[in-house]
């Protein structure tokens, strides 16, 4: 693997990052999660115009710009560093890879390019705090997380000719401000018993969307209520497989830009903290001078980096993975990840700059790694920003410095797609690293 960015990339990541430091202050931050819909729609709107980032990882032919897992990632990191309250994770990372693995050409057609160009808004809607499940990061999706046959979560049913949608749905990610709902529900009863996977236009008749107090109001959540809401079945099967399949396919990807903004967020805090002890005196001399503190916040830099490296990686064999998108109904053949200016060929050697042939990266094998960088990366979060509360001393515990955002956004992760430990269980049991209780050598 070759760890330097091409140019493109170096390019992305500096234009987002300028973009936020001009219209993307900790006191925008405050401004933009108290609004309606919980996030600044003006920065989303200039993200979209001048910089393309919803459609950034989108296909061309659907207004995108065809980038991977790797520049998401990157633009991730970014946006990790602001804490920027953005629809970018529920609707360019989660939704977006379910609409091209398992909607039709004219489902795509239709909706692909509205995503791509900011005018339209995505959540992903799965019953209960079972999102890390979903997307195969903390268990095995089995689907029974949708009802399983009882009462619970989503059931849908044909009626009319189409389908109709009745359920509650708690903890959606920006499922208030969406305009498109892709929403989990159990069908068949117990005799066929399955899970697809709908698109309900919002706002919709029976539909109710209400925003729910959450730990991280950066990642604004809601409740959904649907009574009879008509719905659009994604794809034109009904095997439960391939919208299981759909949602598993998608969390390492997931798990890489959440790895990357956790890092982003990480480093910044980091930032914070040393500017701080520097300022800060103490027995006449600047507090950051103390070995003691020396040590803490070298070891938290030392946390980082290897973070950083972890999501970096992920990010990598994400896009160098082959590709699950295909027409419904066709058999499943490995498609190309593209970056303009590049040719990803999975199963092949690729150069990353045509300019330097001499830079090319092996062909990754296929391991799931994106739920071990998230779990190194939330870990990293945590404890940078418990040691800047700490070392800001009295101030760190007030609501008026910002530190606690910080810390705020590690533990709401965890609970929305963690916890650390169940990520790395996981990864570990899918390795098959413990058999028979013993370590397996």
């Amino acid at each position: 693997m070759d760890a330097r960015f091409t140019a493109e990339q170096e390019e992305i990541r500096r234009t987002v990052r300028e973009v936020l430091l001009k219209r993307c202050g900790p006191e925008e931050v405050r401004a933009a999660v108290r609004t309606d819909g919980g996030y600044d729609s003006g920065l989303w709107t200039t993200f979209a115009d001048q910089l393309g980032l919803p459609g950034l990882a989108l296909p061309e032919e659907y207004g995108g710009i065809g980038c991977s897992a790797t520049e998401l990632a990157l633009a991730g990191e970014e946006l990790g560093r602001a804490l920027v309250p953005s629809p970018f994770l529920a609707t360019c990372v989660v939704v977006a890879p379910l609409l091209l693995a398992l909607g039709t050409q004219e489902q795509r057609a239709d909706l692909l390019p509205r995503l791509a160009g900011g005018r339209a808004t995505a959540a992903l809607a799965v019953p209960g705090p079972c999102l890390g499940d979903v997307l195969g990061l903390t268990g095995d999706n089995g689907g029974d997380w949708a009802g399983g046959g009882r009462a619970g979560g989503v059931q849908a049913r044909r009626a009319d000719g189409g389908w109709r949608l009745y359920g509650q749905v708690e903890q959606v990610l920006d499922g208030h401000s969406a305009e498109l709902l892709v929403v989990a529900a159990h069908t068949g009863g117990y005799a066929r018993s399955r899970t697809l996977l709908f698109a309900v236009r919002a706002p919709a008749e029976g539909l109710t969307c209400v925003r729910q107090t959450s730990l991280d109001e950066t990642r604004p959540r809601s409740r959904l209520e649907l009574r009879n809401v008509a719905a659009e079945l994604l794809g034109t099967g009904e095997e439960t497989g391939d919208a299981l399949e759909a949602l598993a396919g998608t969390g390492d990807a997931v798990a890489a830009v959440l790895a990357a903004e956790a890092v982003g967020a990480a480093g910044r805090a980091l930032e914070r903290t040393v500017a701080y002890v520097r300022q800060r005196e103490q027995f006449g001399r600047p507090i950051g001078s103390f070995q003691a503190v020396k040590h803490r916040l070298a070891d938290v830099y030392v946390r980082v980096q290897a973070a950083r490296s972890a999501a970096y990686y992920a990010a990598w064999a994400t896009a160098h993975k082959p590709s699950t998108t295909r027409t419904p109904g066709t058999t499943r053949t490995p498609g190309t990840t593209h970056t303009p200016g590049t040719t990803r060929t999975p199963g092949t050697t690729h150069t990353a700059d045509p300019a330097d042939p001499a830079r090319t990266s092996p062909t990754v094998p296929g391991e799931r790694v994106g739920g071990l960088a998230l779990a190194q990366a939330l870990e990293a979060l945590r404890v940078a920003a418990a040691e800047g509360i700490q070392l800001h001393g009295g101030i760190g515990f007030t609501w008026e410095d910002d530190a606690h955002l910080y810390f705020k956004r590690a533990a709401g992760d965890e609970l929305l797609f963690g916890p650390v430990h169940r990520l790395r269980a996981h990864a570990a049991d899918a390795a098959r690293l413990f058999e028979d209780g013993e370590v397996a050598v």
